[in-house]
């Protein structure tokens, strides 16, 4: 399965509107399998933008998501605007750069910046 960047956003989005982290959780997002979500919630665990643990099972992986990260957090507050992740999307690609979380982080720092300037 490929990662995908889309789904982050919209996975740290929804976490984030969780009035509480109580019960851990697995987001439902429409047009997204549950596996789909699950391996990316481990995915982002392992980036450090969620808390999350392993409760996978002989019937197959599942990852639940309990916090966000101040990193994640971070991250969020610079890719919550659709025309700031837009542009930081098409840096990378423009560029020919891989797409990791560190180089969206900065092209997402670059267009803040540039915002600010």
């Amino acid at each position: 399965m490929k990662r995908d960047f889309e789904l982050f956003r919209e996975i740290l989005l929804l976490l984030e509107k969780l009035e509480s982290f109580d019960d851990p959780v697995i987001p439902n997002i429409p047009d997204r399998t549950k596996h789909e979500v699950v391996y990316h919630i481990k995915l982002l665990s392992e980036a450090g933008l969620i808390e999350a643990q392993n409760w996978s099972t002989d019937d197959g992986p599942e990852w639940v998501a309990t916090s966000l990260t101040s990193s994640g957090h971070d991250f969020l507050d610079a890719a919550r605007n659709n025309t700031i992740w837009k542009k930081a999307m098409s840096i990378v690609v423009a560029q020919g750069a891989a797409l990791t979380i560190e180089t969206l982080k900065a092209a997402l720092s670059k267009v803040v910046r540039d915002m600010l300037q």
